[in-house]
Parts: structure tokens; sequence; C-alpha cells
């Protein structure tokens, strides 16, 4: 695979996951906790994540594949998927509906597993655009590939966590959803190039 193929990989995940807008959800969800007891939230809900995200890159194509779904029909689904996903971010939708799962579920002693790592990390448009990534890959080096990428994306969601206080205080509200917007156009072109491989994979393009 070219370097192309790796810096899409990266722009896709990074957009879908979107670490610029987890890190105010994260300040929610562990509000009133102290520096020491964030670090091991923020640690834990990505190292779940990440298990669960390379679970479904080895064995998620397998499945479909048991149960007669073809790739290029999952790649249509994703890419519709992920087109919702960015209408959301356009619409902000998708931090309203963040915001309030956070107002439900942060009084939790532990919001790791869910919601952080479970569905706000490792969700819908995640899970497929990992599927969907590795069955563009050729071989196992491929597919190590593209799991590095999500970790290196996950690594920016820890990161940002770890020092999510200094950056909300510097963007504002306003620097957020400006950089949601534009993250959300991007997911938009990219989840319509999904639906066009797709199409192509089947023959409905000629």
């Amino acid at each position: 695979m070219d370097i192309a193929f790796y810096v899409t990989a990266f722009a896709t995940l990074f957009v879908v996951i979107d670490p610029i807008g987890l890190a105010p959800v994260f300040i929610a969800l562990t509000q009133g906790a102290d520096a020491r007891h964030r670090r091991v939230l923020a640690l834990r809900a990505c190292i779940i994540a990440a298990g669960i995200l390379m679970l479904f890159t080895f064995f998620g194509e397998a499945v479909l594949g048991f149960i007669g779904i073809s790739m290029p029909a999952f790649r249509i689904a994703g890419g519709i998927l992920l087109f919702i996903t960015a209408l959301d971010m356009l619409f902000e939708r998708r931090s309203k509906r963040r915001e309030d799962k956070a107002g439900e579920d942060g009084a939790l002693p532990d919001p790791s597993v869910f919601p952080i790592a479970i569905p706000l990390i490792a969700g819908p448009g995640a899970i497929a655009t990992m599927i969907l990534l590795a069955g563009q890959t050729d071989g196992a080096l491929g597919v190590a590939g593209v799991i590095g990428v999500m970790l290196s994306v996950l690594a920016i969601v820890l990161l940002l966590f770890l020092t999510s206080g200094p950056i909300e205080r510097a963007l504002g509200h306003t620097g957020i959803v400006v950089v949601t917007r534009l993250l959300g156009m991007l997911l938009a072109a990219l989840s319509v190039q999904f639906v066009l491989d797709g199409l192509s994979n089947v023959g409905a393009l000629g």
C-alpha cells in the first residue's frame, strides 16, 4: 500500500473518532475527578477502545462472510453510516448527543468503558471504518499498517484527554464548533468515496 492510503486512513479515523470533540465530553464525564484519576480513566478507555477496534479489524470481514454480506455491500453501508455521522457533525447533533450522554452517565464512578470507550471512541462509525480499511489492504503487512494508524489516532485521543482542560480553555466553544464543522466536511467527502468504491466493485459504475 502507498503512503496516500495511510494518510487517507488516518484522516478518516481522525474525523470519525473526533478526538477534539471528545475532549470536552471527557471533561464532563470525569467532572470532580482529580488529575491522577483522570489519567487512569483516559488510559483505560483508550486501551479498551483499541482492543475492540483490533478485534473487528481481524475478524470483522470473516463475520460478514459468515452471515453472507459482501465487502462491497458493507463498504456502501459503511459509507452511508459515515455520511450520517458527517451530517451530525456539521449540524452539531453529534455534540448534543454526547453532552446529553455526559449528563446521563456523568455520575458513574468509572465511565471509561461506557460511554467513553464504547461508543464514544469505538463507536459504529469507527468499527465500520476499521473493517473497510482492512478490506482494502493486501496481506498482514497492510492490516498491521491500518492498526498502526488506528493506534496513532488513539494516541492523539489519549494526549487530548490528558490535556483536555487547557485545550478547552484555549479553543473555547466557538473554536471547537469550527473545528468540528471542518472535520464534518472532510468526513462527508470521504464517506461518498467509500460508497463510490463499493459501487465500482460490483460494476455499478460501468
